[in-house]
């Protein structure tokens, strides 16, 4: 299975907060699975950690491209097929990182691990 983390499964995953679904932590942990984490989400953690919005993702928002490696993850860079998608979303949902995950969830086809019931709005897969 393939899957991609919205950034808060991601931090909780980090965490190990059980706040992440039963299924949501066992899919991740399943060595069989290919996870994705988004260029949108080292964005997004890095702006909320220099904001101050969290502080408890710092270890993340200097380094997460080795908590990534380290994790047997697949970075997903921002493609311009991401781009024009995420602009070109008729929706009125404004987070440009939200956005981004939604585009790239679509484009490529893959589950978003995410709590966002909203998103199922917009076509995207949601697993959690």
């Amino acid at each position: 299975m393939r899957l991609l983390l919205d950034t808060h499964a991601l931090i909780w995953w980090f965490m190990g907060d059980e706040t992440l679904t039963k299924p949501a932590r066992e899919a991740i942990a399943e060595e069989a699975n290919e996870i994705f984490v988004s260029a949108a989400s080292a964005m997004e953690i890095s702006t909320k950690h220099r904001l101050g919005k969290l502080p408890e993702a710092g270890l993340l928002a200097t380094d997460l491209g080795a908590f990534v490696r380290e994790q047997g993850f697949t970075e997903l860079p921002i493609s311009i097929e991401h781009a024009a998608m995420a602009g070109n979303l008729a929706i009125a949902h404004k987070d440009p990182f939200d956005r981004f995950l939604i585009a790239q969830s679509l484009v490529e086809n893959v589950p978003l691990v995410s709590n966002e019931a909203l998103f199922d709005g917009f076509g995207v897969n949601r697993f959690w």
